[in-house]
């Protein structure tokens, strides 16, 4: 239908038809399409009053179709243009189409800019911007060194251009000397007039060069006779003379006029107020900013005669004065303020030797004796004798001060101090540095007991005289008496007993003391640690995990005796704590005593028979003590006894027969552990690898096959499995089981790194790069996939991958040693160093970064530096590593110490996986 609505009809081919001679149809309804109705109008009708003139107004209107406008169709109406009526409905319709047209045409919009778009992104694709091309040039400029920058050549002149020829044509020789005489200087005035005419006193001729000559030899003199005065004293430097002219600071007329503003202002508040003191010094610093330091000293002295009850006055004009006139004015300054201690100390100071001084500070002490500043001063200057009578003194003048009498007890005998301070006890009772100081007395002359009868007499005399025990205050003094020279051990924990669960809630203690015993041990106040655990432990005698934190501080910076004797004591407390056995017996048999561990783990079977960690440790001390039967016989009897036949003691028993190399034993024991315990995976994967080991391929194959019908969550069994198909040359089959793996245990980084390994040493690059792919894809947090993909890496892009692996995983210790080794290869050692040192850091115990560590500083640094990486690393004790575990649990390597783990393991990194 027509936006009119007017439905036109098929026509017969050939045939035309005049449609503006045609009517409307019978009936028709303008928009009955859209829903309007019929009715009948005037213009069905027709019109009440006779019909205009078309012609005339044809004529009228200038003749042609412009009558037939339409407002929809324009001229092109025909002979609807005449006849019908453009009404609200039609509007109304017109506005539907257009906005559907509008609305399609943004639809076409979004097609076209998404089009444009894409276009846009694969052209941009195929053609890179240079900057783009050269991403990876510009990120290595980052390391490019200093002196390489340096190194770097100057580019000459390669201008592609073509060079003007300058023509040169000669300029005559009269142009020449014409010029040479207007640039010409004149050393001399001629005498005659500009016209040439000679003046009436004769034909004279003035030298310039011998006036200039004659000034300079006037201002030598006069220099000279400057710097050379009666009294012999340089007062002008002749060579330096021009030097500290330009050192003159030349004011802004600004400046001056400011300082103008601020002299009126000034002398006006010192005329209305000649008593304000503070008006004279502000008026004398103006003057002395103005750098006229004479007016300024003229206005202090008439503040002193104005305010000679002020010492802030005398005290400024001494600092305008030169000494000896400053020594003067503070004479008449303290002979009008006698008691300034300003005034006196000041006048101290100018003096040169500490006699004078001394003098000086002894006469202020005859006016005020009770000042604590003025004594301090004389006694700092004084010798030991003379100090010592001069803080008896003191201390008659000012018995409330506790320094004075404090540094007088320091001064004093033994006997002496004790009386000293037993003064200063009475004289100050509410002091807590008398007591304090009263204990370290007592300790430092060999009475270490007294410190118990001291502080707590001296805490319950403070509180009687309504001292406030503040818990901190007592525990940092205890901490400083720890640290004093020499320590003071015993006052340190008399003061901690006491005061450490003083205002603490009864269900906050053991949380409040554990929370202040390591902040002890953080600020490096291990005895005051030590004496808070040690009253912990005298309130709380059955908590172990006290027990263990006291053992962990003993081990760390104790003795092997105090060790021992706080573990005796602990499982004494704590019988049925199996970790307080296990440490002791641990710390016996670290220190070579087997005999002493077998004693203490024979007592922890009394108080504990169903444990199976004490029956592990006593067959641990036996088998690395290379005593086959003695473990194989306590494995026998923890195996009928059923509390401790665990999985682990099967286990540890086929480790036995393994190590004693009886094949079918371990066998046997293997085999029945399984029955007795089927989804323990580390038994399936023993007989395995003794299958392996005989030879018995296919007997090793169906092991694991059972292992992983029961364990389909063990990773090592398929990884096990898996190398066992590639051992015997069955690739594609070690590729399915790893795939059926990873369908398994999705997610799993372990069997993506062994499938990439594969395809590595099947020399597949590309499907071992693919695979990398596809593993960072699923496991993008993985640290071990992105170190094996910085060491898969061709080296230019190694470090393009490290920066990568940081973005996704910075503190993973597996991609920070990766980056390390890279940093080894490229010769940074610094680098190297601080990032192997980082990676121990976040992981102590993974044994293979501390190995590479080890054989690092072995090529580039001495043997100190390897050995504290020993040291280090025999502290950590590191139990993981790919590399590590595989020598530890090497059968030919069993029973060797850590340290020779460590070398082999160094030795072994070129080795691949």
């Amino acid at each position: 239908m027509s936006r009119q609505g007017i439905r036109p009809q098929p026509l017969p081919p050939g045939v035309k038809v005049d449609f503006n001679a045609l009517k409307a149809p019978a009936g028709y309804v303008p928009g009955m399409g859209r829903g309007a109705a019929g009715f009948t109008t005037r213009s069905d009708i027709g019109p009440s009053m006779p019909a205009p003139d078309v012609q005339q107004d044809k004529k009228d209107d200038g003749g042609g179709d412009e009558g037939k406008f339409d407002a929809f169709l324009g001229n092109d109406a025909g002979v609807l243009g005449a006849t019908a009526v453009y009404d609200e409905e039609d509007r109304e319709a017109d506005n539907v189409w257009d906005n559907i047209e509008d609305r399609m045409e943004e639809r076409r919009k979004e097609r076209r800019e998404a089009k444009l778009k894409e276009e846009l992104e694969k052209f941009r694709a195929e053609n890179p911007k240079i900057q783009e091309q050269f991403a990876d040039l510009k990120r290595k400029l980052a390391d490019v060194p200093v002196d390489q920058w340096e190194a770097i050549p100057d580019i000459g002149d390669y201008t592609v251009k073509k060079q003007k020829l300058d023509k040169f044509t000669p300029v005559p020789d009269s142009l020449l000397a014409g010029a040479a005489a207007r640039d010409a200087t004149a050393s001399a005035i001629d005498a005659r007039g500009a016209g040439g005419l000679e003046t009436p006193m004769g034909g004279a001729t003035t030298d310039l060069t011998a006036i200039g000559a004659g000034r300079n030899t006037v201002v030598q003199l006069k220099l000279d006779k400057i710097s050379d005065s009666v009294s012999g004293q340089t007062v002008v430097d002749p060579k330096g003379y021009l030097t500290d002219l330009k050192s003159v600071t030349l004011k802004s007329d600004a400046e001056i006029s400011d300082i103008k503003k601020a002299r009126l202002l000034l002398k006006s508040v010192i005329s209305t107020n000649p008593r304000h003191a503070p008006g004279w010094i502000a008026a004398a610093r103006l003057e002395e900013v103005a750098g006229k330091l004479q007016q300024a000293r003229e206005l202090m002295m008439k503040g002193c005669e104005m305010c000679p009850n002020n010492e802030d006055v005398w005290l400024e004009a001494a600092r305008l004065q030169t000494p000896e006139n400053a020594k003067a004015l503070l004479a008449r300054g303290v002979a009008a303020l006698p008691d300034s201690v300003k005034l006196w100390m000041q006048a101290a100071r100018l003096e040169q030797s500490d006699e004078a001084k001394k003098r000086v500070l002894l006469r202020a002490l005859e006016r005020i004796p009770q000042s604590v500043r003025l004594w301090k001063a004389v006694v700092e200057i004084s010798e030991e004798d003379d100090a010592r009578v001069l803080l008896s003194r003191a201390v008659e003048c000012c018995p409330q001060h506790v320094e004075l009498w404090m540094a007088l007890a320091r001064l004093e005998t033994y006997e002496n101090a004790r009386k000293v301070l037993n003064k200063a006890r009475q004289a100050v009772p509410t002091s807590a540095e008398v007591w304090i100081t009263a204990s370290k007395l007592e300790e430092a002359n060999g009475q270490a007991a007294m410190p118990e009868k001291i502080v707590p007499r001296g805490i319950k005399s403070l509180a009687a005289n309504g001292v406030v025990i503040d818990r901190e205050w007592w525990l940092k003094e205890a901490e400083s008496s720890e640290k004093s020279q020499p320590p003071m051990v015993s006052t340190c924990r008399a003061i901690v007993k006491e005061v450490v669960g003083h205002g603490v809630e009864e269900e906050d203690r053991k949380r409040t003391w554990m929370a202040d015993a390591e902040e002890c041990m953080r600020r490096g106040s291990i005895e005051t640690a030590r004496a808070i655990y040690a009253h912990a432990l005298s309130v709380f005698p059955g908590k172990k995990s006290i027990w263990r934190r006291a053992a962990q501080l003993e081990k760390a910076h104790g003795s092997p005796e105090s060790l021992d004797a706080l573990l005796r004591k602990a499982v004494q407390y704590c019988p049925q704590a199996e970790v307080l056995w296990l440490m002791a017996a641990k710390e016996k048999w670290l220190s070579g005593d087997v005999a002493g561990a077998r004693s203490i783990l024979e007592e922890a079977f009394v108080r504990n028979p169903d444990s199976e960690e004490i029956w592990l440790a006593a067959f641990k001390v036996e088998f690395e003590s290379a005593e086959l039967d003695r473990a194989r016989l306590i494995l026998a009897k923890a195996r009928e006894h059923p509390p401790a036949s665990t999985a682990r003691v099967w286990m540890k028993s086929a480790m036995v027969e393994r190590e004693a190399g009886d094949a079918a034993a371990e066998r046997g024991l293997l085999q029945e552990g399984i029955r007795r315990f089927p989804y323990f995976w580390k038994l399936h994967i023993m007989l395995g690898q003794l299958e392996e080991r005989l030879g018995n391929t296919d007997a090793a194959r169906l092991a694991y096959a059972a292992g992983i019908k029961r364990c389909l969550d063990a990773v090592p069994l398929w990884v096990a499995a898996a190398r066992l198909e590639e051992g015997s040359g069955n690739i594609a089959k070690a590729r399915a089981l790893l795939e059926q793996a990873r369908l398994k245990n999705p997610k799993n980084p372990q069997l993506w790194l062994a499938a990439v390994r594969t395809e590595v040493r099947a020399q597949n690059t590309k499907a071992a790069e693919a695979l990398m792919a596809k593993a960072l894809q699923d496991c993008p947090d993985s640290g071990i996939l992105w170190a094996e993909t910085i060491n898969m890496a061709p080296r230019p892009q190694r470090k393009t991958r490290s920066v990568d692996a940081l973005k996704k995983c910075n503190d993973d210790p597996h991609v920070v040693a990766a980056v390390a080794s890279l940093f080894w290869h490229e010769r940074k050692v610094d680098k190297a160093r601080s990032w192997f040192n980082r990676a121990v850091t976040l992981n102590p115990d993974v044994g293979d970064t501390w190995a590479a560590w080890w054989r690092f500083e072995g090529q580039h640094s001495g043997p100190e530096q390897q050995e504290a990486v020993l040291k280090r690393c025999l502290a950590a004790e590191p139990r993981y590593g790919e590399r590590w575990q595989r020598v530890a649990k090497d059968p030919a390597f069993a029973h060797q110490k850590p340290e020779a783990v460590l070398k082999r393991v160094a030795a072994d990194l070129d080795k691949p996986l």
